[in-house]
């Protein structure tokens, strides 16, 4: 899996970091995401997925 941000296009709502803290995080000054792994275990695979579902400004792209 490999995971990319469009940090332009994020809202700060949040959700990934709640659903994925190992991959996600989010900047201290506006609460845009912030990419921690981009190629994150399999054992994060699911969390990572339903966090580009969730996004409301769809800015988590996943690829295989």
């Amino acid at each position: 899996m490999k995971v990319s941000v469009a940090a332009e296009k994020c809202v700060a709502a949040g959700q990934c970091v709640l659903l994925a803290p190992q991959v996600f995080d989010q900047r201290e000054e506006d609460g845009v995401v912030v990419l921690l792994d981009e190629a994150p275990g399999p054992e994060l695979h699911d969390a990572v997925r339903e966090s580009a579902m969730v996004c409301p400004a769809s800015a988590i792209h996943v690829t295989q």
